[in-house]
């Protein structure tokens, strides 16, 4: 679900309360420790809040240490939620 390139990494698939825990835990073994992080999600089929949130807890655990994490690619279903829940700002969308 989650492949790694230096400070690149692609998300592929759904991103949905059915499989956000393990890829919460997928993310915290891959994800880069370098100053920045882009998490690419051009690959993601489906999204629902719990994707929203992942993305949050994603940025926060990143800045508890000093790094800085950046979206790309985000689906307009993805920046749909995250207006809705007045976040567009913290996820670059």
């Amino acid at each position: 679900m989650i492949s790694c390139d230096g400070d690149r990494c692609t998300l592929q698939g759904p991103l949905t309360m059915d499989n956000v825990v393990a890829v919460l835990d997928e993310g915290s073994r891959l994800l880069p420790t370098g100053p920045r992080i882009v998490v690419d999600l051009a690959g993601v089929t489906e999204v629902d809040s719990a994707a929203v949130s992942l993305l949050l807890e994603w940025r926060r655990t990143a800045q508890r240490s000093g790094r800085k994490v950046e979206f790309a690619n985000l689906s307009a279903n993805l920046k749909s939620l995250a207006a809705l829940y007045g976040v567009s700002d913290l996820l670059g969308g």
